[in-house]
């Protein structure tokens, strides 16, 4: 019954890692596609926000952030969860996630939003009226990603 519990517990704790990780692409997926209707007429610079977000030099701090977090979560699962039935344990995983859920978007916000500062002042400078994500463009655009990242690092 021990050996069964703690491997639940791996499970618990790969399945958080890989929710931050996969949360974490899909934000910076969904990120960038405002400003689109505009485009007619005008500069069009274009941007690979996972290379943008990878690259954000406050990035680690938060991913060792999250992994303290995650640790922290596990640990009071493991002490708070040895008396629990199956239902509870479940029932409590479900709010440790929305726990760590939260913490992560309150870490990631304020990247997010240095990235979109960054984008603008690049898109201002270079005179572009729209950027768009680079794997919505077939053809054409400016890209400034790199101009952005570069930003991002002289903050």
């Amino acid at each position: 019954m021990i050996q069964l519990e703690k491997k639940q517990v791996k499970i618990i704790s790969i399945l958080i890692a890989v929710l931050f990780i996969g949360s974490v692409v899909a934000i910076a997926l969904t990120q960038s596609g405002t400003g689109v209707a505009s485009a007619a007429g005008g500069n069009v610079g274009v941007i690979d926000y996972r290379q943008v977000m990878s690259q954000h030099p406050d990035l680690n701090n938060v991913e060792q952030q999250m992994q303290t977090a995650i640790a922290d979560v596990k640990r009071e699962f493991e002490e708070k969860s040895a008396g629990m039935n199956d239902q509870e344990k479940a029932d409590y995983y479900q709010q440790s996630q929305l726990r760590l859920q939260q913490k992560q978007q309150e870490l990631v916000a304020p990247i997010e939003q240095s990235i979109q500062d960054a984008i603008k002042k690049v898109a201002d400078n270079k005179g572009l009226q729209v950027v768009v994500e680079k794997t919505a463009v077939i053809y054409g655009g400016q890209d400034i990603s790199q101009d952005v990242i570069n930003r991002l690092g002289k903050k």
